[in-house]
């Protein structure tokens, strides 16, 4: 996934909700929120939100202006954990200042390397107050409630009781704050132990929530006025759990639950494991509107050798049989995926199975890495780490190949008649900017309806980012 930098309030476009007053001087305590990494960060940043909402925080869009900095930490990019301390090194002068100045300012680190590091980070940067992990964000409040009595917190362990069990309902005004597509996480964790990845690490076993809580969720969401819900997890079609007619469900069958809510009229999910992509889920794809045609499917590498080494569990011909078999079902959709260039071992063959495979199944978009060394992982250890200028050139040539499909993708477009939700304002006045649904933000005029309308457009041309498009009368 790619990293962003994301406030719950930056991400429609909102102003921060008010709050109680409970701090000093009848003033609400502030919190500014940083977020890296992918949806379940964003979706855990605004469940970290609302939980500090009940205590008494608002949201402001400045660190300058916050009480409390909370940074919620994605350990995907390389060099992350120094990323974070760099930060928190700029942070660690705006609290002396504000201490001189007879104030005060709280730092806590969430997300996946405040797991990693753990009381590492405590030790390395003292300005943290609070260390809380993907598991246990749901204790936020009572840890800070103790590192305002002095205490250094550091909450990473795999805590037995479901944290979502400790988190209140989101409330209506927060939902409509933040949009009219929202995410929705149905499953945490992941048993895949591929090579490369720190997930089962930092987020531990697959874990699915159950059939009534995630349907209880979707229905406060379309009630508060979202039209679509992007289901997450770390390996989402690994979703499973008893339905209310008594059997074992998998994701096609919640998906199909999820489509019969009133005012959800979207439906997406991410992130997918190929082994995990059952008929069940490809059939949904087939018969349900509300699904949206866009599938991230991520395959890695196109080499035989390079998956087994990176414990895929699966081969390239098994992924083109099974996107073949998706498209049966499901013609007009598009597909996305992850590629990691430069594992160790990769050799210039291995590259070429991976670009022959690109171009095989062309892709509307993909997110693509250079491999690099996650420590406590088997990939640190292996032998024949690839050189980084080697490293820079596959990717530079397969980036090269993506854009190519991407563009290729948009023109395809041009002249197509699709509904659009309308998500927000666009960067220049009299504009609104909806997404496609293949995924791409589609640029129309302002007058084509309101923010939550789903629109009849034409796509007119593409655009560097995106298309742009008109209402048809």
């Amino acid at each position: 996934m790619t990293q962003a930098i994301l406030t719950p309030a930056a991400r429609t476009g909102t102003k921060p909700e008010t709050g109680p007053d409970t701090g000093a001087g009848g003033n609400a305590r502030k919190v500014f929120v940083k977020t890296y990494g992918c949806q379940m960060n964003v979706y855990d940043s605004e469940r970290m939100g609302d939980a500090l909402s009940r205590d008494g925080y608002v949201t402001v869009d400045s660190v300058e202006a916050a009480d409390l900095v909370l940074i919620n930490t994605c350990h995907i990019r390389e060099k992350a954990a120094e990323k974070v301390y760099s930060q928190l090194g700029r942070l660690a002068k705006l609290k002396r200042q504000r201490n001189a100045e007879g104030g005060d300012l709280m730092v806590a680190v969430a997300g996946c390397v405040a797991q990693a590091e753990g009381r590492e980070i405590i030790r390395r940067a003292p300005v943290v107050d609070v260390v809380i992990g993907p598991q246990t964000y749901h204790r936020l409040p009572e840890a800070l409630a103790r590192a305002r009595n002095g205490e250094a917190v550091v909450e990473t362990d795999f805590p037995a009781e479901d944290k979502f069990d400790g988190l209140s309902a989101t409330p209506e005004k927060a939902i409509r704050a933040r949009g009219v597509a929202a995410f929705l996480t149905v499953q945490e964790g992941c048993d895949k132990f591929c090579t490369f990845c720190v997930v089962p690490y930092t987020r531990g076993a697959e874990v699915s929530r159950p059939v009534g809580r995630i349907l209880e969720e979707a229905e406060r969401l379309a009630q508060a006025g979202v039209r679509e819900i992007t289901l997450l997890g770390q390996n989402v079609n690994a979703w499973h759990g008893k339905g209310a007619d008594g059997r074992e469900w998998g994701l096609g069958e919640l998906i199909r639950r999820v489509a019969t809510i009133d005012g959800i009229d979207r439906i997406r999910y991410t992130t997918s494991h190929p082994r995990d992509m059952d008929e069940a889920l490809i059939e949904a794809h087939r018969d349900l509107p509300e699904l949206m045609p866009y599938l991230h499917l991520p395959v890695q590498s196109g080499s035989d050798r390079i998956l087994k080494s990176m414990n895929r569990r699966h081969t390239a011909e098994d992924y083109l049989r099974l996107v073949e078999k998706i498209r049966l079902a499901r013609p007009d959709i598009a597909l996305s995926g992850d590629f990691i260039v430069g594992f160790p071992g990769e050799t210039d063959a291995d590259f070429e199975d991976t670009m022959r495979l690109i171009a095989e199944v062309n892709y509307a978009a993909a997110f693509t890495f250079k491999y690099s060394i996650r420590p406590g992982t088997p990939g640190a250890d292996m032998e024949g780490q690839v050189n980084e200028a080697v490293k820079t050139e596959r990717l530079a040539r397969l980036q090269d190949l993506i854009s190519q499909q991407t563009r290729s993708f948009g023109r395809e477009c041009v002249g197509k008649v699709v509904d659009l939700l309308l998500e927000k304002p666009g960067r220049n006045t009299g504009q609104l900017i909806g997404r496609s649904p293949w995924l791409q933000p589609v640029i129309v005029d302002a007058m084509a309806g309101e923010i939550g309308d789903i629109v009849r457009v034409r796509i007119t041309q593409p655009g560097t980012s995106g298309l742009f498009a008109e209402v048809v009368e």
